[in-house]
């Protein structure tokens, strides 16, 4: 082994000598993280949210399962992420909001979701369910509290954001910024708006030739980040 490490390169020694460095580093922070954990008598990581099922709503957690909504949401800590995470959503939106929302969901939620409402939405079914179905689901949604301090989906900043639009330009689809509205303040541009009032860039004093043409904005619109659910 010693004759080997001595054939290295020096390139090649700082690098392995590097990563042990790395993996050392891990393997303590995880014990001294797992001693904290067990020695406390607080839970490191405080679940902050509170289920009170009572009735159809008991039901309707039932019923959550039962038409494969754990397939894209997160509820009483099961379930996947592909969708938003409903724990919570109780204090967030009252019974009449998330019943109406499960019956017709672009109506009430303001624009185009990705896959609640009409087919071929994947979640398309949902709003053709039985109604005594529906009401019990709507109840099981509304009884998901969440204490103070709770993490609950945040609004996006106000106005521009030069750092949401740097990512939308790397990472969102075209078709998403023809298929949602823009839900930051009324100062945002709009679909189409953008390539007709995107700014001009000035060429800079004593350059040759004419200024660049400025950059495709379409990118502006943000994908909504709720738009599986709520």
């Amino acid at each position: 082994m010693w004759e080997r490490w001595k054939r290295l390169k020096t390139g090649e020694k700082v690098l392995f000598g590097a990563v042990g460095l790395l993996i050392l580093i891990t393997i303590q922070n995880y014990v001294v993280m797992e001693w904290i954990r067990m020695s406390s008598d607080k839970p490191m990581y405080p679940i902050r949210t509170r289920y009170e099922f009572a009735g159809e709503g008991f039901h309707g957690s039932e019923l959550f399962r039962t038409y494969n909504c754990t397939n894209c949401h997160k509820a009483v800590g099961n379930g996947t992420n592909m969708g938003l995470e409903l724990d919570g959503i109780g204090s967030r939106h009252d019974l009449a909001y998330i019943s109406a929302f499960l019956h017709d969901p672009e109506a009430n939620y303001g624009t185009r979701t990705v896959d609640h409402g009409p087919a071929p939405k994947e979640a398309a079914y949902v709003a053709k369910l039985p109604e005594n179905d529906l009401r019990a689901i709507a109840i099981f949604l509304s009884q998901l509290k969440a204490d103070r301090g709770a993490p609950t989906a945040m609004a996006p900043p106000a106005g521009k954001s030069s750092f949401i639009d740097a990512m939308l330009d790397m990472w969102a689809p075209d078709s998403w910024r023809l298929m949602f509205s823009d839900v930051r303040s009324p100062d945002a541009r709009k679909p189409g708006d953008a390539k007709a009032k995107a700014p001009v860039v000035p060429a800079k004093e004593g350059s040759a030739g004419p200024a660049p043409p400025a950059k495709d904005q379409t990118a502006d619109e943000p994908k909504q980040g709720t738009g599986n659910g709520y």
